[in-house]
């Protein structure tokens, strides 16, 4: 991460309380009030500097001039810097704090009006030959925008840092010079000459959902990338702020419900329409996670519908991860799908009638595997085996045994004997 370090004095700035102020045997003639936060400061060092203050100042009939400036964009942290600024006090400008500095040192009018070389410039300096210059600064910054995210979208700090983002992941692999996060297991950046064509999915993870959203959307519109490229995008978002969808105790939880339900409706707004750019197995966790964070009717007959396309490239495996609780398989959510296949393969018209034979054939296969394993499960009732069993048409088993098989596990499992 890029540093620029401005100033030369020691910190003299303390605390007390609600209170910031200078160590000076000089009294404070300048109250400056934000958040409940009183800074005490000095005219002389501070007002030659801020366009705004010198404004402000001239009006006041008194020496001692107190002012309150509670939409005072950046807080507490941007006033700090401008203020050491102005002392000459050491300050050391990251993308971590240079949002919030930006947005307050323009709220000021630290500008070159004022004073030549003010920080507003050197801010502009160190954002545009550092900061967008570099991978994983324009991330963090953009990231840091969200507490002061008009100002910082007013003056163009999202805008540049999304295109400085989007520029470099379009930069084909074999160009890349930066360093990146890639953590997948099994990979080892030392084993591999070549760079991974998903090498920026896991950074972009970090940002919030907001920002991820217009990432993700301003590289889909420029049609450069394979759109499996963009899913496992989605896929690296959703599993580390959905726990539910990473199936990792290490997963990162998200903070509320309604956050569970923003991530994922985002998730699934930004998936590309290109059948598999992503997987089957994906399309199913999202669905029955959508049931649980109450998602939006359309965002579930979405996914749905994408899961029933792909339907056909499912295994067993990925139909036996959904689950009720820990006990139960959803078959249920199984069923909607299955059903909601058979409502698009009943639609189409074939090309080649074998093919779309040997499709629901497949599907068939798969779903009496299925019933042969929740067969097993005490909390499956009768109705919803049978319900399972009968959402396929018949021509979807050329023959019953493994259907048999199903009914018969069934019926040994249970102590009494169940009609089916």
């Amino acid at each position: 991460m890029k540093f620029m370090k401005l100033g030369s004095r020691p910190d003299t700035f303390y605390t007390e309380e609600a209170t910031r102020a200078v160590m000076s045997d000089v009294p404070s003639d300048l109250s400056i009030k934000i958040n409940n936060i009183t800074y005490l400061v000095h005219k002389y060092p501070v007002v030659p500097k801020c366009g705004l203050l010198q404004r402000l100042c001239s009006e006041a009939e008194a020496d001692n001039v107190t002012l309150e400036l509670d939409d005072f964009p950046g807080g507490e942290e941007g006033l700090e810097v401008c203020a050491k600024y102005c002392y000459g006090i050491t300050i050391n400008l990251s993308a971590h704090n240079l949002a919030s500095s930006f947005c307050a040192a323009n709220y000021l009018a630290m500008t070159d009006a004022v004073e030549p070389g003010n920080l507003l410039m050197k801010l502009e300096a160190f954002f545009s030959s550092c900061i967008l210059q570099s991978w994983k600064d324009p991330i963090v910054t953009l990231h840091n925008t969200h507490m002061v995210f008009d100002c910082s979208e007013n003056l163009g700090i999202v805008r540049r840092c999304i295109e400085s983002i989007v520029d470099k992941i379009l930069t084909p692999p074999n160009k890349v010079t930066w360093s990146y996060t890639y953590t997948r297991p099994g990979y080892h950046k030392s084993r591999h000459q070549s760079v991974p064509k998903d090498w920026w999915t896991e950074d972009i993870s970090f940002l919030n959902v907001d920002m991820f959203r217009c990432v993700v959307a301003a590289v889909k519109s420029a049609n450069a990338l394979h759109p499996q490229l963009i899913g496992e995008a989605l896929h690296v978002y959703a599993c580390r702020w959905m726990p539910e969808i990473a199936g990792e105790a290490e997963a990162e939880a998200s903070t509320s419900r309604q956050e569970d339900r923003r991530v994922l409706e985002t998730v699934v707004s930004l998936i590309p329409a290109e059948r598999g750019s992503v997987s089957i197995r994906f399309l199913l966790r999202l669905l029955s996670v959508a049931n649980h964070v109450g998602a939006s009717p359309a965002t579930r007959a979405e996914l749905l519908r994408l899961a029933a396309v792909q339907l056909e490239e499912a295994t067993l495996s990925d139909l036996l991860l959904l689950r009720v609780d820990e006990r139960s398989h959803d078959v249920e959510l199984i069923q909607t799908v299955l059903e909601s296949f058979v409502r698009q393969w009943k639609r189409q018209v074939p090309a080649d009638e074998r093919e779309s034979m040997k499709s629901i054939r497949k599907i068939g296969k798969l779903i009496d595997s299925y019933l042969q394993v929740v067969a097993r499960d005490a909390g499956v009732p009768v109705h919803r085996m049978a319900c399972l069993a009968e959402a396929l048409p018949g021509i979807a088993r050329p023959h019953h045994d493994d259907l048999y098989k199903a009914i018969n596990i069934y019926l040994k499992t249970r102590s009494s004997c169940v009609a089916f």
